[in-house]
């Protein structure tokens, strides 16, 4: 810094500044340390600065478990866009977990309270908890991501689950649709509570009881799409009286059904309507096109990472936010009316 100084013809003070802090540096002194940065080939050791202020620049990504979440890709994409937003915002991605046994929650928190990190960004899960150690208590800002925990006092970044399944489970029913299978996720899983409840509503709505609609899984995490959709193949052709619509909570469950469902014989959309939920850009290529409800991740990470980045700016910990961003539905050929 002191080389980058002599050479620009301005005090060690001056670049600390314009390198830590550009708006408080006229914008001709601030070009001139630049160019002599350029030149020197100088980088700040991000590390060090935060040793010497004391405040790291790392923010922590805690995953629901493993990254591979099939062709979905949901987790990646949120990590993209998170990490974009957080470089812009001059601080850097820590991916702190891939697993959530007791020897990764212990690590999640000795991070949290060892003053090794900024901030968390929790994703689809509960926060870490391990002998009476939480990362509630940590004093770390924390925002809770694609989890509604709002009502826990956290900072939440949502999307419009129930009300994006219920719109697409009434375009089925305005179809002429009126049995319906649902191929869900994990019992008592927020996404599944929230997409099958949106089922539900639309049925009360069109003067359709609970009974319209059928369930398959419920025992096996969304890293397990595949899984599910293949065993809801095999419950789908054991049923007496064959649904016309297939409402799929995942993209992997909606791919994984269909290809099971074309070699038992049946058609889409001939046979059988499917949606489901996610948005992966290959979608647009399976066979035929599914149709697919996407989750807006890009908006989600920038939300997620402009209120953490608030938090860390504020002393007081902020009023807590639910933000919601809303899905939409992609429609392709894999929907149309049932025969007659």
């Amino acid at each position: 810094m002191a080389d980058v100084a002599r050479l620009a013809g301005v005090a060690i003070s001056t670049v600390s500044r314009a390198l830590a802090n550009p708006g408080r540096v006229n914008e001709k002194t601030r070009a001139k340390i630049n160019a002599a940065a350029k030149q020197l080939g100088y980088t700040p050791n991000a590390m060090a600065r935060g040793l010497r202020v004391g405040k790291s620049n790392i923010i922590m990504i805690i995953l629901p478990g493993s990254l591979y979440y099939g062709v979905s890709q949901i987790i990646p994409q949120v990590l993209q866009s998170i990490n974009k937003s957080l470089i812009q915002g001059g601080y850097n991605l820590m991916i702190a977990n891939l697993g959530r046994d007791e020897i990764s929650e212990r690590h999640i928190l000795d991070l949290a309270f060892g003053g090794s990190v900024r901030g968390a960004i929790i994703l689809s899960s509960k926060l870490p908890e391990v002998d009476g150690r939480s990362l509630a208590n940590s004093g770390l800002p924390i925002v809770s991501m694609l989890l509604d925990m709002s009502d826990a006092g956290l900072q939440s970044v949502i999307t419009n689950d129930r009300e994006a399944v219920r719109d697409v489970t009434a375009e089925l029913i305005r179809l002429g649709h009126r049995r319906f299978f649902y191929l869900a996720g994990p019992e008592g899983n927020y996404h599944d509570v929230e997409r099958y409840g949106g089922v539900l509503e639309a049925l009360e709505a069109a003067g359709l009881s609970e009974e319209a609609v059928r369930r398959s899984g419920g025992r096996l995490d969304y890293q397990h799409g595949f899984d599910i959709g293949v065993k809801a193949a095999e419950d789908f052709t054991e049923l007496a009286e064959k649904p016309t619509a297939v409402i799929a909570t995942s993209d992997d469950m909606a791919i994984s059904f269909v290809s099971r469902i074309k070699r038992a014989g049946l058609s889409i959309p001939d046979d059988l309507s499917i949606v489901s939920f996610d948005g992966s850009p290959v979608c647009e290529f399976s066979s035929p096109p599914l149709s697919t409800i996407e989750q807006p991740v890009e908006e989600m990470g920038r939300a997620a990472v402009e209120l953490l980045l608030d938090a860390i700016g504020q002393r007081q910990n902020p009023v807590s936010v639910r933000t919601v961003v809303r899905s939409k539905l992609i429609p392709r050929e894999s929907i149309a009316p049932p025969k007659a």
